[in-house]
């Protein structure tokens, strides 16, 4: 009976194993570090750098725009495959899209499942996503690249983010979000790189099969909170259980938890370590429940990811990157059936003569319209970049200025419009 006994509990053990959700970042993170001492450095710097833009409410950004701007995050899709399987569609490509967007926006159609309670917490990041428009050399791209390969499998030594051993190399880390999709040796389901590491290494390895929430995904992880986990981590989150038993994230306001949860545990989950009756918070994106449990992120998490984004910090790059945006992008239409959606700056109808100087420009510039009247009054707008639209006036003279020293330095679009009649023109903020 004893041994009967033994064995039922054994089979039970590895049946939860299987069954749980296996993220990579931790272990990934540490032999990074065992491999390049420097990294440990790098690591810590990065750290402080998050620490000192999420405590003492200190501002998140020093800039033009305000701290709960919408800050959009060009994404490469690097599809490597060797069977048929895991080239997935672009449909499939975009239902993860979906599922970022919409959980990092809170507009989750089952964040009616978060407890109220943490309800309260919750938090729309204001970070959204795209697949980039504009490749590394200013070209027309879907944001999809598929890579043939001879490899059965990728482990989490990077091995896929290399052309010379088999993945496919990555494109700029200060402007794209790289995203790896493979298959994946054994029960790992995804990891990504940590703020302050090497740049060529940079971004995130998802396995093929539960990569969005249509095609070739898995039950329980067929709804993209995969990858929502893993980005989470390349936005400078941590497990929710900090990594150590009773740990923390470094986030105030995300309950202390015995360690990691799996499966869907009913609310409330009280652990070990839990502060009050609440319990766990095991509806996060950081813990690791099933795909159908998870359903929040918390402001404080809000505030650690963004603070990535503030002047000087890691990713601020990202702020004057034009990915997004197709009409910025050289050549014309590429083949391909991939349909993929971007913000697109409006588009314009040349119709007649508009100076605009100096360009590139540091504070003030200059347009002349020659045809400009009080009677004839044009309309001047100013996008950025992602089609956001930062100044707009109208011109009732031949000669006027426009101060533009606030804004963050990057590709503008300038536009001139009279009714139907409109042209645009590129400035360049210094």
């Amino acid at each position: 009976m004893k041994v009967f006994l033994g064995v039922l509990l054994l089979m039970q053990f590895i049946f939860v194993a299987q069954a749980q959700r296996v993220c990579g970042t931790t272990d990934y993170t540490q032999k990074l570090i065992s491999s390049d001492a420097s990294l440990k450095n790098a690591y810590a710097i990065a750290e402080e750098q998050i620490e000192k833009r999420t405590t003492n409410n200190i501002s998140l950004t020093a800039r033009d725009t305000s701290s709960d701007e919408i800050i959009y995050i060009p994404v490469v899709v690097h599809i490597v495959y060797k069977t048929a399987n895991v080239n997935l569609s672009a449909a499939q490509v975009l239902s993860q899209l979906k599922v970022l967007n919409d959980d990092y926006g809170y507009s989750n159609a089952d964040k009616i499942n978060t407890p109220a309670v943490f309800a309260k917490l919750a938090a729309d990041t204001r970070i959204r996503f795209c697949l980039a428009q504009v490749d590394p050399h200013g070209r027309r791209t879907t944001g999809i690249i598929r890579k043939y390969t001879s490899i059965d499998a990728f482990s989490a030594q990077d091995a896929v983010k290399s052309s010379s051993q088999g993945g496919d190399d990555a494109w700029d880390s200060k402007r794209y979000l790289n995203i790896w999709v493979c298959k994946m040796f054994g029960r790992t389901m995804g990891y990504s790189s940590v703020p302050g590491g090497p740049a060529e290494v940079d971004g995130v390895v998802i396995a093929y099969d539960v990569f969005g929430t249509e095609g070739n995904v898995r039950s329980p992880y067929n709804k993209g909170r995969t990858a929502t986990h893993e980005i989470g981590h390349w936005l400078g989150l941590k497990h929710i259980w900090g990594d150590a038993v009773c740990g923390t994230d470094g986030v105030d306001d995300t309950p202390t938890q015995q360690y990691y949860n799996y499966g869907c545990p009913s609310f409330p989950h009280i652990t070990n370590c839990s502060p009050d009756s609440n319990g766990a918070m095991f509806m996060n994106f950081m813990d690791f429940t099933d795909d159908a449990c998870m359903n929040m992120f918390t402001y404080g998490q809000k505030l650690r990811m963004r603070a990535l984004f503030a002047k000087n910090n890691l990713h601020n790059s990202f702020l004057g990157s034009f990915a997004c945006d197709s009409t910025l992008a050289q050549g014309g239409p590429i083949a391909t059936d991939d349909t993929v959606a971007a913000v697109v700056v409006p588009q314009v109808k040349p119709s007649f003569t508009v100076k605009v100087y100096p360009n590139p420009v540091q504070s003030m510039i200059t347009v002349e319209c020659a045809n400009a009247t009080s009677s004839g009054i044009k309309t001047i707008n100013i996008f950025n970049v992602l089609g956001r639209k930062v100044f707009s006036g109208q011109i009732s003279k031949q000669k006027m200025s426009v101060n533009i020293a606030d804004f963050t330095k990057g590709i503008y679009i300038l536009q001139i419009e009279e009714g139907t009649n409109r042209l645009s023109t590129k400035i360049i903020k210094e």
